[in-house]
């Protein structure tokens, strides 16, 4: 009998097997265990035990560290992605970095519906802190941070250099400073929104016949409409739904927070230049950074996609010359 459907039989059972070092315990109801099944178990011993020590080392693996290139020879990147938290949003730069350049993102707490969100920049800096020293323990590494991740970016790289790690590098994409977060900025950056929007569609009517007005309007209400039903099916979606919840939590978390001095190397990766006037207020990260730097992307480069193409190849080589210097 293959090894599997011993053990399927033994589950059906209800015998359980543990392994505590070169032991293999079991645990079943009185009578179940034959002669012949505990004739099999001594015979199959060390099958068990290189099994269930297996699934131990899979189960003790860091969860917050997902590889997304994990090969070569330069010093590892680990990047905290948006306040959705995923980490696939930084899949196209890794792949732009190449084969000698390893990147891993870190996924925070509350997607996989087992924790809650962390509530605080700190506790998340030191959640990740803790994942990353359990595979790089000395570094030297390069610590990177996008949109509403680049505070927790920012106090991940302290807590690594206090505990003595060297990091190379803090590289902040298209990151706002954390008072952007906060609700005044933020309801003046809603008013600015629609104000342009309401801006653009009154452009837009003024070319058009009446007729051509009227189908313009219809679509946009058949556009609304859309994003409404998407709304209400993701309310159904629990994927979607720990997703909202971690956002939540994120920027809530960011606009409590307050970064103080930070001694190391920082760059500033900008979209473009006319983010400046955004709001957004990255250059402010100069006043707990000394050493920031900052250098933009394309003229027509979008923040909230500057990690994925086409503008994936230019932020990479933004990011490579940073990390050369």
């Amino acid at each position: 009998m293959n090894l599997q459907p011993f053990l399927a039989e033994l589950h059906r059972r209800d015998v359980q097997l543990t392994a505590e070092g070169d032991r293999l315990r079991c645990k079943a109801p009185a009578g179940v265990l034959t002669a012949g099944l505990r004739d099999q178990l001594k015979a199959r011993k060390s099958e068990i035990l290189a099994l269930l020590r297996s699934a131990q080392a899979v189960a003790l693996q860091p969860q917050a560290v997902v590889p997304l290139q994990p090969r070569g020879t330069r010093t590892p990147v680990f990047a905290v992605p948006g306040h959705y938290g995923d980490v696939f949003s930084y899949r196209a730069l890794a792949l732009r970095l190449g084969d000698d350049q390893p990147f891993f993102g870190l996924q925070p707490t509350g997607l996989d519906g087992a924790s809650p969100p962390m509530a605080r920049v700190e506790d998340l800096a030191a959640y990740f802190a803790a994942q990353i020293l359990a595979v790089q323990p000395a570094g030297p590494l390069i610590i990177a941070g996008h949109c509403a991740g680049g505070a927790i970016a920012f106090e991940l790289a302290q807590q690594l250099q206090r505990r003595g790690v060297a990091i190379r590098l803090l590289a902040l994409f298209a990151c706002p400073y954390p008072t952007f977060y906060r609700f005044a900025p933020q309801l003046k950056q809603a008013a600015v929104q629609q104000a342009q929007r309401i801006g653009r569609h009154v452009r837009a009517l003024t070319q058009l016949s009446l007729a051509q007005a009227r189908e313009y309007l219809a679509a946009k209400r058949r556009r609304w409409q859309g994003e409404r039903d998407a709304e209400h099916a993701a309310q159904a979606d629990p994927v979607l739904v720990r997703r909202a919840a971690v956002s939540r939590a994120t920027v809530a978390a960011i606009r409590r927070y307050t970064p103080v001095g930070y001694a190391g190397r920082v760059s500033l990766i900008l979209p473009n230049r006319a983010w400046l006037r955004s709001g957004a207020e990255p250059l402010r990260w100069q006043s707990v950074a000394p050493q920031a730097e900052h250098c933009f992307g394309p003229d027509d480069c979008d923040p909230d996609l500057l990690l994925m193409e086409p503008d994936a190849g230019a932020i990479a080589e933004l990011f490579r010359q940073c990390a050369e210097r």
